[in-house]
């Protein structure tokens, strides 16, 4: 199942996401997720395992597994490169071992200081804040990532993190509009409003954190999964899925793009397979009676400034 983005590309509905997977593990993953139907892969500098995902891919180009025109490849400029988007995103191309990538997404809404091309460090200051680049403006990142496209080495651009505000901004300001715009967005936290607004104007949402960060946002920012709420228990139940399952529909009937990830083969296969069932409109109003405007993803903890206040 694919969306038309506003830039004329496909774009599979759903992806793996690479965040905190271990750079041994992710060969094995990839090219198990390949083999599964995976064609959608989204990766960020900060993540700091683009040459492992580089290397998965080369060898699932090398032997004929998949064409590199089968896949669909999203990486991330980071808050430090806003200054050098063309080197951060060749040195992103690099280490994916690619000659373009089908989706460059500007990965938060704010340019810090820069520590040196992809390295993704986020410099504090002596305060223990983090250390914000004021004489960057958001237009001017965007002007970087239009460029790219000029120049084919991006397919479509976008954002990721905007609120409706600075996704109202990028679209007065922008030449070629944001594709997508990429946000955390689960049963908990459901932001109607700007999945609404974005859609409305012909960008696409892609969902991260779809299933409200389970164990890994528990770990390091102490929250609570959607995966434990008994009305979502329930719906896995009635009809016979899992509850991620019921999950990952429900944001594909939102029609958000979903990229769970997990380093579990059996996961990655039943994240997968979420087409040959679809939620009732009661069952969907069931879903939409629980938000609770809950942010499970929060780099505060990290940036000592809470960015979202």
């Amino acid at each position: 199942m694919e969306i038309t983005l506003n830039s004329g590309y496909k774009m599979p509905m759903i992806g793996l996401g690479v965040w905190r997977m271990e750079g041994k593990d992710i060969k094995n993953l990839l090219i198990n997720a390949i083999k599964i139907g995976y064609r959608h892969f989204d990766c960020a500098a900060d993540y700091r395992n683009e040459a492992e995902v580089g290397e998965a891919l080369a060898e699932a180009f090398q032997t004929g597994l998949v064409k590199r025109e089968d896949l669909f490849i999203t990486t991330k400029l980071w808050n430090s490169d806003h200054g050098h988007v063309l080197e951060a995103c060749k040195d992103s191309l690099k280490k994916l071992r690619l000659d373009y990538l089908d989706l460059y997404l500007v990965h938060f809404p704010v340019a810090t200081r820069h520590t040196g091309v992809g390295t993704t460090d986020s410099a504090l200051g002596e305060d223990g804040v983090l250390d914000i680049d004021t004489t960057i403006s958001l237009e001017t990142t965007w002007h970087g990532m239009e460029n790219l496209v000029s120049l084919g080495l991006v397919h479509s651009i976008g954002i990721s993190n905007y609120d409706v505000f600075l996704t109202r901004d990028c679209l007065a300001y922008s030449k070629v509009k944001p594709a997508v715009n990429q946000i955390e967005t689960h049963p908990y936290f459901q932001r109607e409003s700007l999945v609404k607004f974005c859609q409305k104007h012909g960008i696409c949402v892609t969902a991260h954190t779809p299933l409200g960060g389970a164990a890994a946002n528990a770990e390091w920012f102490g929250t609570v999964s959607c995966l434990e709420d008994p009305a979502l228990k329930g719906l896995a139940e009635k009809y016979k899925k899992t509850v991620a399952q019921v999950i990952l529909r429900w944001g594909i009937q939102r029609n958000t793009v979903v990229i769970p990830k997990s380093s579990k083969l059996e996961r990655l296969q039943e994240n997968f397979n979420v087409l040959d069932f679809k939620l009732t409109k009661e069952d969907m109003d069931v879903i939409k009676s629980l938000d609770r405007n809950y942010r499970t993803n929060q780099p505060a903890k990290f940036w000592g400034i809470d960015l979202y206040a």
